[in-house]
């Protein structure tokens, strides 16, 4: 009877490690996801990204707006996460009640992760997933404890920032002169007018795939 009670331990225990992956797996279905990019991306701008972990983690002032299914994907890792959250923020909700619709978002429904009060933070305040001793993100920390790319556990418009998707669903860029004055924005002044699509090249790469991203950096190069 031991042994069979052990062994109906370690199947429920892999039955869960599985379904655990299976979900985990949506968040990386969402970045598979066909994306086209506007064309935009093929200008110049005098910007560059943000000069980390200098920043504090600035563009974490705000939270994030979250899939439905990219939400129940991260609960599922919560036993991986757990660790690498402050330890004021392991008991607490990590998304908001409040749901909007969102006709980019794969279950056509967003909700925004918790927003705490953090004297650590630059802006006062941070994502309930963002760390006060490094400024990084709990589920980027976690992922990367698990030998994993550091973006699998994060949510669609968190790797997407500070691109952004227009109406048509490309992705693009809003005015940099903007952008350069909203805190969190993830963009400094540069000398020199930079290529967008070298200075979003993660975040490219991530979500257009290799062979699609060479391609837009051809064209941009094209219109050079």
């Amino acid at each position: 009877m031991e042994l069979f009670l052990r062994n109906l331990r370690n199947l429920w225990f892999l039955f869960a490690k599985a379904e655990q992956l299976r979900l985990i797996g949506f968040l990386e279905l969402m970045r598979a996801l066909p994306r086209t990019v506007s064309p935009r991306l093929l200008a110049r701008e005098p910007v560059q990204r943000c000069d980390f972990p200098r920043c504090g983690g600035a563009c974490c002032v705000y939270g994030v707006w979250v899939d439905l299914q990219e939400i129940a994907a991260i609960r599922q890792a919560a036993a991986l996460i757990q660790p690498h959250l402050p330890a004021d923020a392991r008991s607490l909700p990590w998304f908001q009640e409040r749901e909007e619709p969102d006709p980019h978002a794969l279950s056509g429904r967003v909700r925004q992760t918790t927003v705490l009060p953090r004297a650590e933070h630059p802006l006062g305040q941070a994502c309930v997933f963002w760390r006060p001793q490094d400024a990084k993100c709990a589920l980027q920390v976690a992922a990367e404890a698990q030998g994993w790319h550091p973006w699998r556990l994060k949510p669609f418009y968190c790797i997407l920032h500070p691109l952004d998707l227009d109406e048509q669903g490309r992705i693009t860029l809003d005015d940099t002169s903007a952008l350069l004055t909203t805190p969190g924005s993830c963009l400094r002044p540069a000398a020199e007018p930079q290529p967008l699509v070298q200075i979003f090249a993660p975040e490219l790469r991530w979500f257009l795939g290799e062979t699609a991203f060479r391609r837009l950096l051809a064209a941009a190069q094209a219109e050079e």
